[in-house]
């Protein structure tokens, strides 16, 4: 496949847009034809095709476990990855140098700029998902110094992780937004405050879960910082980043992007339901009509960002909300009424289940505002969602225990030979 690919201003309008994809479509499907997967299922001539050809679903990748999918030969492959589903069935997805080029590209639009100045901790994995691979790439190709900060490592523990953002003066960050919120709660616990006391950070990137208007005004609120989110997944990598005027904008100009109405069938190029995707510059592994499963919502809208991409709200993986009587709940829904508690109550971190007939909902809270945080919560959630709730508070560190946010371990590689005072038990385990 060509190694041109557009750039943010190479096109002004719909029509534009849709031009450079028709132009790069058709070595995408020429790529498909080399998949055993699309081989065996045949593939479209072109774009009308391609609007009635069938979804290729989540069931299908695991299916075509390890390399069903792929279309090159091996020995052009530069990584390998899963993505972290809970099925238990395993997602392989593959890349070649080719396309990491478009990866780190699409990952590094980000409005605030990734530049040779910056330190960029990435606390998000670097193990089968792509996430954290992705934005070293992408750092890395803009020169920027990377901490590698891994968040499934015993090696960084929360106060590692503050210990680093202070040190090395940490300019931008990738997370999880629930990271960042911990990562304050252990700063305040070793005397620092996240709004004065890190002043070289720029930028929270944040990604990898469902954010709330509410929850992310918090998150810039406690570290005094924008927060920049991203949206992607391991199959496909950025699908879409945030402009200048905190819109998320799909990367249409490297993708082909439908909504899907699972009750009817239908897919749309707007409106609500499952997302659907294409990737243009993809050749290890074509995906054809991706069925991603997410709930968006996808508008073509103008913005004043004048990229003229759909803008779009990442809601959260199809079928995950819960019902408390017949109202059906998402952790949007309750992550934003949680989030618009006055911040001098200190709610960070909270969780909830249904309680039939009611929700039950536990928050941490100091108990200066016990009475007043739990009473405001029933209040709010009765008001947006017409559901009874109970409200359980508990102390600071009843969710999330101080001695997670302290802890610094000392881990040491497996070893065999022991001296006679060394505790043997761990043998062959880090720890």
């Amino acid at each position: 496949m060509r190694d041109v690919r557009p750039g943010l201003g190479d096109w002004h309008d719909a029509a534009e847009l849709a031009y450079l994809q028709d132009a790069q479509l058709g070595q995408l499907l020429a790529s498909a034809a080399h998949s055993p997967f699309y081989r065996k299922r045949g593939v479209p001539g072109g774009r009308a095709e391609l609007a009635q050809y069938p979804l290729t679903t989540k069931e299908d990748l695991r299916d075509a476990y390890p390399f069903g999918m792929l279309a090159v030969d091996r020995a052009e492959l530069a990584t390998y990855h899963e993505s972290s589903g809970s099925s238990g069935a395993p997602t392989a997805s593959y890349y070649t140098a080719a396309d990491w080029l478009d990866l780190a590209e699409r990952y590094a639009r980000k409005h605030v700029g990734i530049h040779a100045t910056d330190t960029f901790l990435v606390r998000t994995p670097y193990a089968l998902m792509i996430t954290g691979h992705l934005a070293h790439a992408a750092a890395r190709s803009h020169g920027a110094t990377v901490v590698p900060a891994d968040n499934r490592s015993l090696a960084t523990p929360y106060a590692k992780v503050v210990r680093v953002l202070h040190d090395l003066d940490v300019s931008l960050t990738w997370s999880l937004p629930t990271d960042t919120l911990l990562w304050a709660a252990s700063a305040r616990l070793r005397g620092l405050r996240p709004e004065r006391d890190f002043p070289a950070l720029r930028a929270l990137f944040v990604g990898g879960e469902p954010l709330s208007a509410a929850r992310r005004a918090r998150i810039a609120q406690i570290w005094n910082t924008p927060v920049v989110e991203e949206y992607g997944a391991t199959e496909t990598g950025s699908l879409a980043g945030e402009c200048p005027h905190g819109r998320l904008h799909l990367w249409a100009d490297r993708a082909i992007f439908e909504v899907h109405d699972p009750g009817s069938g239908r897919c749309a190029p707007y409106g609500r339901g499952q997302l659907v995707v294409t990737p243009l510059y993809r050749s290890a592994m074509p995906l054809l009509r991706y069925n991603i499963e997410d709930e968006v919502e996808i508008s073509d809208a103008p913005c004043a960002c004048g990229w003229a991409l759909p803008s779009v709200r990442v809601l959260g993986r199809a079928r995950s909300g819960v019902h408390v009587r017949s109202v059906e709940l998402t952790q949007l829904d309750v992550e934003e009424i949680v989030f618009r508690l006055p911040a001098e109550y200190g709610v960070l971190f909270w969780r909830a289940r249904p309680d039939p007939p009611r929700l039950r909902v536990q928050i941490e809270v100091d108990e200066r505002f016990r009475s007043v945080a739990a009473r405001d919560l029933r209040d709010a959630l009765h008001a947006a969602h017409g559901i009874d709730t109970v409200v359980d508070t508990v102390p600071p560190g009843g969710l999330v225990p101080a001695a997670l946010l302290t802890a610094a371990p000392d881990v040491m590689k497996p070893r065999s030979l022991f001296g006679s005072a060394d505790n043997w038990d761990k043998a062959l385990q880090y720890y």
